[in-house]
């Protein structure tokens, strides 16, 4: 056993961390979300213990809302990562295939990978704790529209960044959605959260649709502003995701890192 041998295995995985952005943030950023958001969700019970009069409907509720939002970003992000797995952008982009087909093919893809996941685990609250999805009425479809337009612009940004950094990004792709957890306020009124963050989360469309979900569960009533405010968010950072990734590919492509993309 050598030890210039140990330390030279040490050096190469060391720089490998050190030297990637994506890597570094993951290492971070993991336990201080997970601290952040069990804390945020810890003090809201502790200080509104009956807020809720019926606690589990409204929390399965909403965690089946947040499941749909995940399974859809990470359904998306899926589909680009097993391109890049298979090495197949080299036969993607040689096919006369434009690069919004390829993105409308994988926005439809991955709403039926979340509905797959969905209509499961919806048929089994009903037996299992006596809930029912369906008690949000008609506002489902929009709270739902909102979450679908959320995750896909979220998966089009997690695939942005591994068309500029390669699958170095690919652990951002699995945490997206938790980093932005703390922020959504899926458990509790955003009032909880300090000042500043309450900033950072009306900025985000998730606040305004799990307001209104609870608001519809817990009030029997409807705001029409927070699904509008939902769905104009929406709008602009799909907008923006888009040309992202176009920007992100032209610049790929310049540098003719396309084919080399793979594991």
């Amino acid at each position: 056993m050598k030890f210039n041998r140990i330390y030279g295995l040490f050096l190469r995985h060391f720089f490998l961390i050190t030297r990637s952005f994506p890597r570094i943030l993951d290492l971070i950023y993991w336990p201080s979300i997970q601290i952040t958001l069990w804390g945020f969700i810890s003090n809201f019970f502790a200080s509104h213990s009956t807020y809720y009069n019926n606690a589990v409907g409204v929390i399965l509720t909403c965690a089946i809302l947040y499941d749909f939002l995940f399974r859809t970003s990470i359904g998306f992000n899926m589909l680009f990562l097993e391109e890049i797995w298979s090495r197949n952008f080299t036969n993607l982009f040689i096919a006369p295939i434009k690069i919004g087909e390829i993105i409308i093919s994988l926005v439809f893809t991955a709403l039926i990978r979340a509905l797959i996941g969905l209509i499961p685990a919806i048929l089994l609250t009903s037996p299992l704790f006596g809930i029912s999805l369906l008690d949000l009425g008609i506002y489902l479809f929009f709270l739902f529209l909102n979450l679908y337009m959320f995750g896909i612009t979220l998966g089009i940004l997690v695939s942005s960044g591994l068309l500029r950094f390669g699958p170095s990004f690919e652990n951002i792709a699995w945490s997206t959605m938790f980093l932005l957890a703390p922020f959504g306020c899926i458990y509790y009124p955003v009032e909880i959260l300090p000042d500043f963050f309450q900033k950072i989360a009306y900025s985000l469309p998730l606040v305004y649709i799990f307001e209104e979900a609870r608001n519809i569960l817990i009030n029997s009533s409807v705001n029409f502003e927070n699904i509008m405010n939902a769905f104009y968010l929406n709008s602009i950072y799909l907008v923006v995701s888009i040309s992202l990734f176009y920007y992100s590919f032209a610049k790929a492509r310049k540098k003719g890192t396309l084919i080399n993309i793979g594991e």
